[in-house]
């Protein structure tokens, strides 16, 4: 079964190939993600890398957690599941109610 792992603390430089030919050296690497911010597609400085199975997931921790690379010590974990985030792109309550003691007329703008 595969595990998605969590690596953090990774230095902005870092790419996904350099993370999966790392990664490899402690097993099979099926996936491996950096976190780009949406705006910009720099680094977050984060990433996923998913491993074949648990053996290697527990060997790529075990070898790459606080390693240095490009000047920054990782942070390696077994990642957490995504957590549901309230509010989101989920507005339909948004202004739903009448407002009252606003503006009225004129320049309404927020």
């Amino acid at each position: 079964m595969e595990v998605k792992l969590y690596v953090g603390n990774m230095s902005f430089d870092t790419t996904e190939s350099q993370l999966r030919e790392m990664f490899a050296e402690a097993g099979e690497v099926t996936a491996v993600e950096v976190i780009k911010d949406r705006d910009t597609g720099n680094s977050k400085g984060f990433a996923f890398v998913t491993m074949g199975n648990q053996a290697d997931a527990v060997k790529a921790t075990s070898m790459f957690n606080a390693k240095e690379v490009n000047g920054r010590p990782l942070t390696v974990n077994t990642a957490k599941p995504r957590e549901e985030r309230p509010g989101g792109n989920n507005r339909s309550n948004y202004g739903s109610k009448s407002r009252s003691g606003g503006h009225s007329g004129g320049n309404n703008r927020y």
